[in-house]
């Protein structure tokens, strides 16, 4: 873990497209020896324009993978028992083996609601109750898209990271707290810093891991990283330049992170092109699963 003047970039395009390759010779295996062809259902409520891009490009990536998709686009004005009821349709379509309702929802629906109501074996996700359960109690059967990409990346850099002290800003849901619990299972000694807590710089300082996803542009300074510690930025965020346009930045300031780490990953490039990939992943486990077989791939 020594330290070096620039850091190596974690080109997530490239394990992405890697981990896409191998899915896609999977699932033509899966369907040679079984007959069977794993599907993912994607449900897009309203018109929110980041939405209509990411469903899109789960779509296209569905495909190439040799896997069928099923994309049902619902007006914004959508009732409660309208989507519950397409979900309950979904749950029970054997052609179905991954259900996704895309975020954010229209505010008159209930997120928790909707999702809780995905059945957990196809629960491609990973948010329903029940799967994060089976994650804390080390029986993992889907775990969050983002999170595990975060740790496939990290373990391109360094295959066993067993013993070192990791340090998760953020703890949603989404990703802060699953990444936490895949840091455990790995035998990483495991903090998790928020927005209350104390010294927050300070403990970063320590961490030979800092995976930083608390939505906040280029929070996270170069002098808060340990020299050569890999930094994995899972944050997305737009700001403004002086020319009027926008560019991507992360929530750590790369430019001075990345003379300091040892490792970290870009904006755009890293973290994101691995989330629809393990998604992608997930739906073959779950295709998998349900015929008996075990959740390798």
């Amino acid at each position: 873990m020594s330290g070096s003047a620039t850091a190596q970039l974690i080109d997530g395009k490239a394990i992405a497209a890697a981990l896409r390759a191998q899915l896609a010779d999977a699932v033509a295996k899966l369907k040679a020896e079984h007959g069977v062809v794993p599907g993912l259902a994607v449900v897009l409520v309203g018109d929110d324009p980041a939405s209509q891009v990411y469903v899109r490009n789960k779509h296209a990536q569905t495909v190439e993978a040799g896997m069928a998709s099923f994309e049902h686009r619902l007006p914004a004005s959508t009732s409660r028992e309208a989507l519950l009821a397409m979900v309950d349709q979904l749950n029970k379509d054997p052609l179905v083996h991954g259900i996704l309702v895309q975020l954010p929802l229209p505010a008159h629906l209930d997120a928790t609601e909707v999702l809780n109501a995905i059945d957990p074996d196809k629960d491609v996700d990973g948010f329903h109750p029940v799967n994060a359960g089976r994650l804390a109690t080390g029986q993992a059967l889907f775990v969050p898209c983002t999170p595990v990409g975060c740790e496939l990346l990290l373990r391109s850099v360094i295959a066993d990271p067993s013993g070192l002290h990791a340090v998760v800003i953020g703890r949603s849901n989404i990703v802060g707290k699953p990444m936490a619990q895949l840091l455990l299972a790995a035998n990483c000694t495991v903090t998790i810093v928020h927005s209350r807590t104390r010294d927050l710089a300070g403990l970063v300082r320590q961490a030979d891991i800092v995976v930083a996803a608390l939505g906040r542009a280029e929070f996270v300074k170069g002098d808060w990283i340990k020299p050569g510690a890999i930094v994995i930025d899972v944050g997305i965020n737009r700001i403004e330049q002086a020319d009027g346009k926008t560019r991507l930045v992360g929530d750590v300031d790369f430019a001075s992170a990345s003379q300091v780490a040892g490792a970290i990953t870009p904006v755009p490039g890293g973290v994101g092109p691995m989330t629809i990939a393990c998604l992608l992943r997930n739906t073959l486990i779950a295709a998998r699963y349900r015929l008996g077989l075990d959740g390798q791939v």
